[in-house]
């Protein structure tokens, strides 16, 4: 569980710094230029996300059970899952849901979080998706009182919207299917649990 904690540390406080310490993230990444900053960053996040891994597919072998999700919220999880990487895809695809969505990708993350919480009950569940959640929330909330960062992406065009839902959804129905079962050894629909 230790392994997993760290992870969660490092990747979330990597993505933090910019709205919880923002002077600090200012003064640092003028002394040492913004593409070291950008490297840092990116360095952190890569080792917190294996550790992550790595911490929650150890934590699994012995799981905590610290509660046990009923069948129908299984079921909502994988409905909650559906506009998840649209709005990750709305990101870089400058349109209307882009421009409706505050963030997409912090809307997508908390989902996520949100859908996997009701579908797993185990302690490393709730260290996991907990984190992601209100780490997602609170920099939607910061979002009120900063400018947005700005995000590198596909020029505008009248079909972005267009692309974002139908590879997003095509993506969903890949993971559904199977890329979820491959990547960590369980299939939503075969087990209900995400």
């Amino acid at each position: 569980m230790l392994i997993l904690l760290l992870g969660l540390f490092l990747f979330i406080s990597a993505h933090s710094l910019g709205f919880l310490a923002r002077k600090t993230r200012a003064k640092v990444s003028d002394a040492i230029g913004e593409a070291r900053w950008r490297g840092v960053v990116a360095l952190a996040s890569l080792v917190g996300l294996i550790l992550i891994g790595l911490g929650y597919s150890l934590a699994r072998v012995e799981p905590i059970p610290f509660y046990a999700p009923a069948t129908w919220t299984r079921h909502l999880s994988l409905l909650i899952m559906v506009p998840v990487f649209p709005l990750l895809f709305a990101t870089y695809l400058p349109g209307r849901l882009q421009s409706a969505v505050v963030h997409p990708t912090l809307v997508a993350v908390a989902l996520w979080a949100f859908a996997h919480l009701l579908a797993n009950g185990n302690l490393a569940d709730l260290l996991l998706f907990w984190s992601f959640l209100i780490w997602a929330v609170a920099d939607l909330i910061s979002l009120k009182y900063r400018p947005a960062p700005p995000v590198e992406g596909a020029p505008p065009g009248k079909f972005n919207d267009l692309i974002a839902v139908v590879a997003g959804l095509a993506l969903y129905g890949v993971f559904l299917f199977w890329a979820h079962a491959w990547l960590f050894g369980v299939s939503p629909l075969g087990s209900g649990a995400l």
